[in-house]
């Protein structure tokens, strides 16, 4: 089908305002749900062809966040849909003050590739909660869930409502040429300046959820086994290739050699093995091909095993690793944490400060004051105070990077926010109105509308 003509026709739907009807978003929300449901077992099958990822890992991780987040809006739509009355300043009166919520139009979403069915389908359902229609474009790198997208979407929703586009870089660089009314990607920095100027030519709003070096403290006052258990879960789940996973581990140098050995043997423990149910693949030979590229095997303190044929790497740890290592000069974006030692805390948070802002921190500490100072100076997207990642699963924290990590926010109701103009309308009486603002102007008007300003 001509994108030019499906982007046509979705504006000419929108404008029909069947998409403002809170009844037909609510509909249309459970009949996502519901054909999510029916076909589980193909979603499943579609995302282990990839990069095999495991059943139980793909309902927990992707799969039942789509769920919560559709079940969050059938729950808080007719709240978040009505106009929010505000207070009417003195100036206003006699009046009233609202915020309504329009939806925005014709929106794109660009997915990505790493959480193929969470990150496509997390802000299409705020979308089309807000009431707008969609153009979605999964990602093209793991082909089985973009097909299999595609066809859910296609098979089961008008095209001028939802609609799924196949295809790479030539058809995105299409879409963009379209005057949508926003659009929202998730991906890399760099990819992310090309969508925002794309943007910029049309005045399109945008949504940009990035990345950057997230990094994780932990200081001498830490629970090391529970910081250790937590790290090696949010690094090396879904092989490292996780936006907000640490990417590197800053430790208070007399805790370090403690802290090394607990996560060797985390990491002996879980056994995260080539065709691992709990542990994937990296999702090409370029990506495989960087990671490796980054390691430095000299500084290698556990794992390092790799296999080409599966493009498996084994959880590497990295000791003695400098700031000016070649694997701390980009996002590693796979299955190598880096552990570098610091002994003045104030001094290490002036170094991340030093750099891009990262889209998660963390820290593991029992200390306040440590606690108050890294989120009093360091700015980043969001993080927790001794946990990793588990910040995203929440409906009611925004999730969303700051500079060179993202740009806006979403998920549960900021997601609404995102995807709807916040649109101010002051409601007047027609009786009592003062003349103090009409002219001609006089020092006794000049008197009173100080009084008022004041």
């Amino acid at each position: 089908m001509n994108i030019n003509n499906i982007f046509l026709a979705q504006k000419e739907f929108f404008n029909t305002h069947k998409t403002k009807d809170v009844a037909f978003r609510k509909a249309t929300l459970l009949k996502l749900k519901n054909i999510l449901k029916d076909n589980e077992s193909k979603l499943y099958q579609a995302i282990y062809k990839d990069f095999r990822k495991g059943s139980f890992d793909t309902f927990l991780n992707e799969i039942s966040l789509i769920y919560n987040e559709i079940d969050f809006f059938l729950k808080n739509l007719d709240r978040l849909s009505k106009p929010k009355k505000v207070k009417t300043v003195l100036k206003l009166q006699p009046g009233k003050s609202y915020i309504y919520n329009d939806p925005l139009g014709c929106t794109l979403i660009i997915g990505a590739w790493n959480y193929p069915y969470y990150l496509t389908f997390i802000p299409v359902v705020s979308s089309i909660a807000a009431g707008n229609t969609c153009i979605i474009k999964p990602s093209e790198l793991p082909q089985n869930t973009m097909q299999l997208i595609t066809e859910l979407i296609n098979n089961h929703f008008p095209s001028n409502y939802l609609y799924a586009v196949e295809g790479g870089i030539p058809e995105t660089s299409e879409l963009l040429k379209l005057r949508f009314d926003k659009i929202f990607f998730t991906g890399s920095p760099k990819v992310g300046k090309i969508i925002y100027q794309a943007a910029a030519k049309n005045l399109v709003p945008v949504t940009l959820e990035l990345g950057g070096k997230s990094p994780a403290i932990v200081t001498q006052t830490a629970n090391l086994e529970v910081a250790a258990k937590r790290i090696i879960w949010g690094k090396f789940l879904n092989g490292g290739q996780t936006c907000i996973a640490p990417d590197y581990l800053l430790v208070e140098e007399s805790v370090k050699p403690r802290l090394l050995q607990l996560l060797k043997e985390k990491l002996d423990e879980i056994q995260y093995t080539d065709g691992a149910a709990h542990y994937v693949s990296i999702i090409n030979k370029r990506n495989y091909d960087r990671i490796l590229g980054l390691t430095d095997n000299s500084k290698i303190v556990y794992g390092g095993n790799h296999n080409e044929d599966t493009l498996y790497i084994q959880p590497t740890l990295m000791d003695n690793v400098t700031w000016e290592d070649a694997v701390m000069q980009e996002e590693i974006f796979g299955p190598v944490l880096p552990v570098l030692p610091y002994s003045n805390y104030d001094a290490v948070l002036q170094k991340i400060r030093k750099g891009e802002k990262p889209l998660a921190a963390y820290l593991f500490t029992k200390n306040k004051d440590e606690k108050d100072k890294f989120l009093q100076l360091l700015s980043f997207g969001g993080g927790c105070i001794n946990d990793t990642i588990m910040h995203i699963t929440s409906d009611y924290l925004p999730f969303g990077g700051i500079g060179n990590s993202g740009i806006g926010n979403y998920h549960g109701a900021f997601g609404f926010q995102t995807f709807s103009h916040q649109k101010s309308i002051v409601k007047k009486a027609t009786w009592g109105e003062p003349d103090w603002k009409y002219p001609p102007y006089s020092d006794k008007k000049m008197s009173r509308l100080k009084k008022i300003i004041r």
